[in-house]
This record gives C-alpha cells, sequence and structure tokens, in this order.
C-alpha cells in the first residue's frame, strides 16, 4: 500500500508479474497519437464496401472466439491486499451499445486502488480491480466504429475492472497506440503521465518561468517521475525529494538537485521531518526559494512547501 512507483500487470505472463517502471520515455509521443484520434473522429474515412464487409466479418468472429470466462483479479470483500484473489473462471464482459472489448496486455496500478479495495471508497461487490489499461480491441459495437477497429493496438482510464484479461471499454475513451510505443509506456500515460502533464505545464498558471526553480515532492514516486522529466524538458530547474530506497530511480529522472530523506520505519514513506527541507531549498536557491512547489503528498509537507516558495511563488496540491 505504500508504495507509489507505476507499476504495470502483465497480463501475458503466467503467473501475472509486476514490472517497475523506472525509465519513461517523453509523453510526446502519447499526446500526438491523443491529436490523431481526436480529428479522426469527426469524420468515418471513405472505404471500399468490400473492405467493410471484410471488417464486419471480422468483427463478428473476433467477438465468437472471445471466451465465456477469464482470469481476473476479483475482491469479494474489502480489505488489505490479500483479500484480492485471482481466478480463473469470472464471467468476461458482455459488449454493450457504443462499446468495445479489449484483451488487456497491461493493466496499470494506482494508489486509489488501494482505496476501493480497502473499502475507502464504496464499490459494490465483487469487482476486479483496477481503472486503466491497455491491449488490442476483439470486438466493436457498431456504435463506436469511428473510435477503432478490431485488432487495434489502444490504452484506456477511467474504466473500471481492467486487472482482468478482457475489458468492455466505452468506444470513446480508447486511445490509439503507435506501433512503436511500447504498451507499457501507453498505460502509464493514462493516469500519472496526463496527471504530470498538466502539473507542469498548465497547473502553475505560468508563475514559473524556464531557468526558474521548482520543488517536486516525490520525485520517486509514478506520477512524479513523469513530472520531473517533463519540467526539465520545459526548461525549469527542479529540486526533488524522495526517500532512500527511491533514490536512484529520482536520480534517473535528472532532476538538478535531490533531497534524500530517511523512511518512517516499516514503510517506504519519506520521514519529512528527517531532514530540514526548507533551509536546504534556501541553500540550494541562494535564498531566494522556489517559484513553484507540485506536492502530491499532502498533511506531512504543506507547511514546508509554503515556506519554501520565493515572493510571488506557486503551491500546486
Amino acid at each position: 500500500d505504500g508504495a507509489s512507483t507505476t507499476f504495470v500487470l502483465d497480463l501475458g505472463s503466467h503467473p501475472p508479474q509486476l514490472s517497475p517502471l523506472h525509465t519513461v520515455p517523453t509523453i510526446t509521443m502519447m499526446l500526438a497519437a491523443f491529436a490523431r484520434h481526436s480529428l479522426k473522429r469527426g469524420a468515418i474515412p471513405t472505404a471500399a464496401a468490400a473492405a467493410a464487409a471484410a471488417q464486419s466479418s471480422m468483427f463478428l468472429r473476433t467477438f465468437a472466439d472471445v471466451p465465456a470466462t477469464m482470469t481476473a483479479a476479483v475482491i469479494r470483500e474489502t480489505g488489505p491486499s490479500s483479500v484480492m484473489k485471482v481466478e480463473t473462471d469470472y464471467p468476461t464482459p458482455k459488449l454493450a451499445p457504443g462499446g468495445v472489448i479489449i484483451k488487456n496486455e497491461y493493466a496499470g496500478i494506482n494508489f486509489i486502488d488501494t482505496y476501493h479495495r480497502s473499502g475507502l471508497y464504496k464499490r459494490e461487490l465483487p469487482f476486479i480491480g483496477g481503472q486503466e489499461g491497455g491491449g488490442t480491441v476483439v470486438a466493436v459495437s457498431p456504435e463506436a466504429e469511428q473510435f477503432c477497429k478490431v485488432g487495434d493496438r489502444v490504452s484506456y482510464s477511467s474504466v473500471f475492472q481492467t486487472y482482468c484479461e478482457y475489458t468492455a471499454v466505452p468506444g470513446a475513451k480508447v486511445l490509439p497506440v503507435p506501433d512503436d510505443l511500447d504498451m507499457a509506456v501507453a498505460v502509464s500515460c493514462g493516469v500519472q503521465g496526463l496527471t504530470a502533464h498538466y502539473l507542469t505545464h498548465s497547473a502553475h498558471a505560468q508563475l514559473v518561468k524556464p531557468g526558474e526553480w521548482m520543488l517536486i515532492h516525490g520525485a520517486g514516486s509514478g506520477t512524479c517521475q513523469w513530472a520531473c522529466q517533463m519540467a526539465k524538458i520545459r526548461g525549469y530547474k527542479v529540486i526533488g525529494t524522495c526517500s532512500k530506497s527511491k533514490a536512484d530511480v529520482a536520480r534517473a529522472t535528472g532532476v538538478d538537485e535531490l533531497i534524500v530523506l530517511d523512511e518512517v520505519p516499516g514503510t517506504t514513506y519519506e520521514d519529512y521531518t528527517s531532514v530540514d527541507i526548507v533551509a536546504k531549498v534556501k541553500e540550494i536557491t541562494g535564498g531566494e526559494g522556489v517559484k513553484c512547489v507540485i506536492d502530491g503528498i499532502g498533511a506531512a509537507t504543506w507547511e514546508i512547501a509554503l515556506n519554501s516558495l520565493a515572493r510571488r511563488g506557486i503551491f500546486v496540491s
């Protein structure tokens, strides 16, 4: 529960394995694909009637091949991680009007998933964990043909029940994945990559300029690994904070300065009282402080963030 590094569940391995994404390329390729996809939504390309008929035939044939049951990580009671059990005969979701069925290659694992599993955020039981993934389209409803076709590589997010082989996804939520982009990276773009993008590109209201200092807490976490790299691409000077166990991961993002903290005993959480972060920030910035703080931690860091700001700086939490 304490880990915040991005992980992906490889559904193609037996048994499924968790693999950390420690090195993540720029989000640019994925955003370009999103833009191309949006342009395509306005019109259906003119194609030969024979090709359309072939596609329809492929849809029917492929959908018939989707099994009635699948392997899934199922939660039948809320609680610790031990309540999530792998079942091999869970019903495969049905194709809904406007929807598609995706055979998952990866499922994204995000911190919010633990809130659903623990019962903090209420869900109707039983349910499958997860809310983002990616793989191959295996069935398309007629209403969703404008978005994708059978055989397309796609990713998606904000869709429940993804720790499984097949997920039913509204056609409007699928995003095309370029052939030269690894599916694991594409899946990590959804929640964490796009969150990091708006944090580093617009949430600060342009009150920080290229060449000025930015403090990013949790530089070893999934979202803030992205944020540190994007901030550097944007031209900001970046100070990161992280726990000792994630120091190598955080350094790999290219931050200019890294403040490494002890961990709270028995966890991977940073102990934000173990180092005088404000003093370190002032030392690094020549006494001025930073023009922007990106803080995904909260209660343990908000006072540190405010005290680290330069005049007319902005605190994004």
